[in-house]
């Protein structure tokens, strides 16, 4: 049986992303995610981010992550992949400009 470690590494891996980008994106060296494939008890955080990125959901593979899910209000499913578009952010900066100009007229 892999651990949380290997499992992230199997999937990293098979993603196809540079592991250069996924340490950048992270803010890690690469020395860190060596050391992280080989952590048998690799923090839920951290793989939530690396899912993030690499765009995977590990709830299949890591048990402790499916009760992590289900105590959060919002769980993770396949469609969070959008909300990393840059349409998503720039929709959402609009929104929070037209709110904070909605604002600045009131007072």
């Amino acid at each position: 049986m892999q651990h949380r470690g290997e499992i992230v590494e199997q999937a990293v891996r098979q993603s196809g992303y540079s592991l250069t980008k996924l340490t950048q994106r992270l803010g890690k060296s690469r020395r860190w995610i060596y050391h992280a494939f080989e952590n048998p008890i690799l923090s839920i955080d951290k793989i939530l981010e690396i899912s993030k990125i690499i765009h995977y959901d590990f709830s299949d593979e890591i048990i402790e992550l499916k009760r992590y899910n289900s105590t959060i209000k919002e769980p993770i499913d396949k469609h969070y992949i959008e909300k990393e578009t840059s349409d998503y952010w720039k929709n959402k900066y609009l929104d929070l400009l037209e709110k904070y100009n909605t604002m600045l007229e009131k007072e």
